[in-house]
C-alpha cells in the first residue's frame, strides 16, 4: 500500500501548489476551466523555488522545503479574492469525469511498481536514466550551490562542456526540473530520492489529463470524447514507455509544449486590447521546457505557428500576426532571462547531441501504434495482415474525419493539418535517417513524437466529432472507440505486466552502500561495479566521496585513472583481504583497499553468458558458464599471492569442472545440482595479470527452442580470499 499512499500523496501535493496560481493565471474567457491548468501550475511552481533555492547558499530542499510551503497558501488567497471562492470551487464537482480517469490511471501505473518490489524504490525496464534523476535530486535536496566536497567539485571526472562541478551541470545541462520536484517531494514526504524516482514519472503522466481534455475541448468535441482521449493517452504505450524507462522529463516536455500551443492559439483568438490574457499560461508553459527539455524550446511553437500563419496568410492578416508573435516570444524571453543557464545551455546541448549518439534503437510507430496498437513493450508495431488493415482504418478515419471538418470550416481542418504534419515529417526523417546511419535517431524520433503526443492524439481523432450526430458514423466511432480502448488496454497490460517482474529494481543492496559516506577513513572510491544500473545509482548514493570510473557510465562522470584509496567491488565477483583492509557491505558489495599488500582485482573473463536473475521474497543474480569460463585477475604486488576461490554455485547436472591457472591445471571441483559453495585449496598467483579457466567437460543445452545455450554452471557469488603469507 505503501506504492499508492505516496503515489496519491504526490499528485495531491502538486494539485495543492498549483490552485492557487491556476486560479491568477486563468483568462477570465476560460474561467469555468481553471482546474484545466492546476497541473502544471503545481509544477511550474515547485521547479521555480527550486531554482531560486539552488541559487542560494542553502544546503537544498531539506532546508527550506517546509517553510516555503507557506507560498500555495499565499497564492491560494490571492486566487481565491480574484475568482471568488464559491464561484472557483462550485466548478470542481463539474470535473467529476477527470477525477475519476485521473484516479483510474494512476492506479493502473502504480500497480505494477507495487508488485516489483514490497519496498518503495524504482524499478525500470531498460533504461538506466533513472539514477541519474535520483543523483540530481540529492544535490538539489541536501547540497548548496557553493559546495564542492566529495563528487560535487571533481572536475577532472564531472566536467561537461562549460560545467566543471556536479551542482552547475544540473543548472546548465541536465534536466533540472525533474529532479527538483523529486528533491523537493522528497522532503516533504521525508523520502530519499531513489524511493521517488519511479512513482513521480508515474504522477506526471496523470498530471497531462487535463491538458488532454482541454485540447480536446477546444477541437469541439464533447466532454466524454474528450474524457475518453485523456483515459487513451493515460493507457497509451507511447506513454507507458517513457514511465517504464522512467523519462519524467519527456513527460514534462508534454505538458509543457501542450500548454504553449494551447495558450499560443487562445493568444491569437484574443486579439483585443486585453491579448495579454493567456500571458500567465504562457510563462508557465515555457517555464516547465526550460526546466526540462531546454533543447526542446527550438521547435515548441511549431504546431501553434504552423496554425497561426496559416490563418494569418488566409486572411492576409499580417499584422495580426507580427502582434501574436510579440506576444508569444515576450513570456518566451522572459522565462528564458529567468532561468539564464538553461538558455545559455541551449546551444552547447544540441553541440552534445553532435558529439554522442544517445539513446538506444526503438521500434517505428506506424499509424496504428500513434493511437496505441503495439504487440510489445519495445513499441514493435503489429505487422503483417493484422497491421495493414489497422494501418488502413486509422488513416481512413483521420482522412474521413479531416475532410469532413474541412467542408464545414477550412480554419478547422488546417488546425488538424498544423498539428500533425511538421511533427510527423520530422519523426519520419529521423526514423529514415536512424535506418540509413545505423544510428540512435530512432530515440529522437519517438522523443519528438512523445512529446507532441497530447496534441497529436487529439489531431488524429477528428471522426469523434461524429459522436454528435446520429447515423452509420456514429456507429463507426463508438465501434473504433471500443477497438482502441482494447488495443490500448493490451498494451497498457504488456508494460504493467514487464515492470511488474522488476527488470532493473534499486534493491536494498544498493542504497546500503551509502553508509560509506559516513566512513571518515575512506576518501575516494574506484567503482568497480561492472553492471550499469548498479555503477550509475553507485555513483548517485556516494556524492559526498570523490569516485572514479574506468568504464563509461553517463555524462558528468568521466573515464579517469583509478585514483580511489578504495575499490567498490558489487556484483558476482568479489575479493576479500586479510585484516581490515576489506569491508563486507551487503552481500553484493565490499570495499578493498589499495594501498593494502595483499590488494588484486578480479573480474570476469570470456566464456559467461548475460547476467540473469529471479524476484520472489528476495533477489537472485547469477551467470551461466559456458564450456570454458575465465576469471581475470591482477596482481599488482611485486611477489606472487597466496589465494583461494569460494563458489557459489550449481551444475547444470553432477559432473566435475576442471579449474586451470594460466593453462596449468590446479584441481577438480564437483558441481551438483543443488546450490552449493565449494573452495579450492590455496595457490599461488604471480605478479601482473592471470586467467582462471573453469571447464565444463559435458556442458548441458538449454533445451528450449529460444535458448541453445551451451550451459556449464550457474554462478550466484565467486570470493577471491587472499590469505595472509
Amino acid at each position: 500500500m505503501v506504492y499508492f499512499f505516496v503515489s496519491f500523496g504526490v499528485w495531491l501535493h502538486l494539485m495543492w501548489w498549483g490552485l492557487g496560481l491556476a486560479m491568477l493565471v486563468t483568462p477570465h474567457r476560460w474561467a469555468k476551466y481553471w482546474v484545466v491548468w492546476i497541473a502544471p501550475a503545481g509544477v511550474a511552481l515547485q521547479s521555480v523555488v527550486v531554482w531560486v533555492g539552488a541559487h542560494t547558499t542553502l544546503t537544498g530542499t531539506d532546508a527550506y522545503a517546509w517553510w516555503v510551503e507557506l507560498l500555495p497558501v499565499a497564492l491560494l488567497l490571492w486566487g481565491w479574492r480574484r475568482l471568488g471562492w464559491w464561484q472557483a470551487f462550485r466548478i470542481l464537482p463539474k470535473f467529476s469525469g477527470l477525477w475519476l480517469v485521473m484516479v483510474l490511471v494512476l492506479t493502473g501505473l502504480t500497480l505494477p511498481l507495487a508488485y516489483s518490489s514490497h519496498l518503495l524504490t524504482t524499478t525500470s525496464i531498460g533504461s538506466c536514466d533513472a539514477a541519474d534523476y535520483a543523483a540530481g535530486a540529492r544535490v538539489f535536496k541536501e547540497f548548496s550551490s557553493s559546495d564542492r566536497t566529495g563528487f560535487m567539485g571533481q572536475t577532472e571526472v564531472v566536467r561537461v562542456g562549460s560545467t566543471d562541478n556536479f551542482f552547475d551541470f544540473w543548472l546548465r545541462l541536465n534536466h533540472f526540473t525533474p529532479s527538483a520536484l523529486i528533491a523537493f517531494n522528497a522532503t516533504i514526504f521525508g523520502l530519499q530520492a531513489y524511493q521517488l524516482t519511479g512513482v513521480l514519472t508515474a504522477v506526471l503522466v496523470v498530471l497531462i489529463l487535463p491538458l488532454v481534455l482541454w485540447t480536446a475541448r477546444t477541437m469541439g468535441l464533447s466532454g466524454g470524447a474528450s474524457l475518453w482521449l485523456a483515459l487513451i493517452y493515460g493507457l497509451n504505450p507511447v506513454t507507458w514507455y517513457a514511465v517504464a524507462h522512467v523519462a519524467p522529463a519527456q513527460l514534462l516536455a508534454a505538458m509543457g509544449i501542450t500548454l504553449v500551443t494551447m495558450g499560443a492559439l487562445l493568444t491569437w483568438h484574443d486579439r483585443t486590447r486585453r491579448g495579454w490574457a493567456s500571458f500567465g499560461l504562457l510563462m508557465i508553459g515555457f517555464t516547465i521546457i526550460w526546466g526540462g527539455y531546454n533543447f526542446i524550446i527550438v521547435v515548441c511553437l511549431v504546431p501553434a505557428a504552423a496554425c497561426v500563419g496559416g490563418w494569418a496568410l488566409a486572411r492576409g492578416n499580417l499584422r495580426a500576426l507580427g502582434q501574436w508573435l510579440v506576444r508569444i516570444m515576450v513570456p518566451l524571453v522572459l522565462s528564458g532571462l529567468f532561468f539564464y543557464e538553461r538558455l545559455a545551455g541551449v546551444a552547447e546541448r544540441f553541440m552534445l547531441f553532435q558529439q554522442t549518439d544517445f539513446g538506444w534503437s526503438i521500434s517505428a510507430l506506424w499509424p496504428e501504434g500513434w493511437l496505441g496498437f503495439v504487440v510489445g513493450t519495445g513499441l514493435e508495431p503489429v505487422g503483417g495482415l493484422p497491421g495493414l488493415i489497422l494501418t488502413g482504418g486509422v488513416l481512413g478515419l483521420l482522412l474521413l474525419g479531416v475532410s469532413r471538418i474541412y467542408r464545414r470550416s477550412a480554419a478547422a481542418g488546417w488546425r488538424i493539418t498544423a498539428y500533425l504534419v511538421p511533427v510527423m515529417l520530422g519523426y519520419g526523417y529521423l526514423q529514415f535517417q536512424g535506418w540509413h546511419a545505423g544510428d540512435h535517431s530512432s530515440y529522437d524520433a519517438y522523443k519528438l513524437l512523445a512529446v507532441f503526443h497530447p496534441v497529436l492524439l487529439v489531431a488524429l481523432c477528428p471522426w469523434l466529432l461524429w459522436l454528435q450526430r446520429r447515423g452509420p458514423l456514429r456507429g463507426l466511432a463508438i465501434m473504433s472507440m471500443l477497438l482502441i480502448t482494447l488495443g490500448n488496454g493490451y498494451s497498457g497490460w504488456l508494460f504493467g505486466d514487464r515492470l511488474s517482474h522488476g527488470i532493473l529494481v534499486v534493491e536494498p543492496t544498493l542504497p546500503a552502500i551509502q553508509a560509506i559516506e559516513k566512513m571518515a577513513h575512506v576518501d575516494a572510491v574506484n567503482l568497480q561495479v561492472p553492471n550499469y544500473w548498479e555503477r550509475l545509482w553507485a555513483n548517485s548514493f556516494l556524492l559526498k566521496k570523490k569516485q572514479f570510473v574506468d568504464a563509461p557510465t553517463y555524462e558528468g562522470r568521466t573515464v579517469t585513472d583509478l585514483r580511489g584509496d578504495w575499490d567498490l567491488s558489487g556484483g558476482l565477483v568479489r575479493v576479500k583481504l586479510p585484516g581490515k583492509d576489506s569491508m563486507q557491505i551487503n552481500e553484493r558489495f565490499s570495499l578493498t583497499r589499495v594501498a593494502s599488500p595483499w590488494f588484486l582485482r578480479a573480474r570476469f573473463g570470456e566464456g559467461w553468458h548475460r547476467r540473469e536473475l529471479w524476484r520472489a521474497r528476495r533477489t537472485r543474480h547469477w551467470r551461466w558458464s559456458k564450456p570454458e569460463g575465465a576469471l581475470v585477475l591482477n596482481n599488482p604486488q611485486q611477489r606472487p599471492l597466496l589465494i583461494e576461490l569460494h563458489l557459489k554455485a550449481r551444475g547444470a547436472v553432477n559432473q566435475r569442472v576442471e579449474i586451470r591457472v594460466d593453462d596449468r591445471h590446479l584441481q577438480n571441483v564437483q558441481m551438483v545440482t543443488d546450490t552449493q559453495t565449494v573452495s579450492t585449496r590455496p595457490f599461488l598467483i604471480a605478479p601482473g595479470p592471470s586467467v582462471i579457466a573453469f571447464i565444463t567437460p559435458d556442458p548441458k543445452a538449454a533445451g528450449l527452442e529460444s535458448d541453445q545455450r551451451l550451459l556449464g554452471f550457474a554462478l550466484y557469488a565467486i570470493t577471491v580470499e587472499v590469505l595472509p603469507e
